[in-house]
């Protein structure tokens, strides 16, 4: 669900101008989960730019404590949420753990990085959501390992698959998110950062992604 249709027109905007979407259809990325993608959203370069990454961090940070009441940790999924995960915790006086996909081989061999005590109330920060499994994967370890509560996640995007949106309905979790999909090919297209035919494809591929061919 996003938090504000405004927000989310003004982020699809903001990623649009940093060149944070790519588009390759010739030769598709290969996302984590194995689906071939016309489209990648890359919001790690958000880190680069202060005024955006300000505006991202505090469009977020605002509503949690409305929202999810205040939490006592904020928890980012790794890679791509550990940057901004941390601002938005500093930004609220927070502390802040990050989640590994898996734990780590050497060392303490931990999943979760950070001090976690016991049975804390976590809102998770995502920085994008596919299919939803990684961000499940690293909310089960803040459930298992950390023995956390979970009161939701925010996102800076999501791209809306009726699959993700089932596993968090499944898992009841709560997810808020500034972007969508359908707004930021609605911004895209009337840009010109796409073009009809461009627009029409990626629409395509959205209804069907694990069968899409080109």
């Amino acid at each position: 669900m996003i938090l504000n249709e405004s927000t989310a027109h003004k982020t699809a905007e903001l990623l649009l101008q940093i060149n944070a979407i790519k588009l390759n259809p010739q030769e598709p990325f290969i996302w984590a989960s194995g689906l071939k993608s016309p489209i990648y959203c890359d919001n790690r370069i958000i880190l680069s730019y202060p005024p955006i990454r300000n505006f991202i961090v505090s469009e977020l940070a605002k509503p949690i404590e409305t929202i999810f009441g205040k939490p006592d940790v904020i928890a980012g999924v790794a890679t791509g949420a550990i940057g901004i995960g941390a601002i938005i915790a500093n930004y609220l006086g927070l502390p802040f753990v990050y989640v590994r996909p898996e734990p780590k081989k050497h060392g303490r061999k931990n999943q979760i990085e950070g001090k976690l005590d016991p049975h804390a109330n976590v809102v998770v920060i995502e920085d994008l959501i596919s299919t939803g499994k990684s961000s499940l994967n690293a909310i089960k370890a803040l459930k298992e390992e950390g023995q956390a509560h979970i009161k939701g996640m925010m996102a800076i995007f999501s791209y809306g698959f009726d699959e993700a949106e089932a596993r968090f309905k499944e898992e009841r979790i709560d997810v808020y998110t500034l972007g969508n999909y359908d707004i930021l090919l609605e911004e895209a297209y009337k840009t010109n950062y796409l073009n009809k035919e461009e627009l029409e494809l990626l629409k395509t591929w959205r209804k069907d992604p694990a069968n899409w061919n080109l």
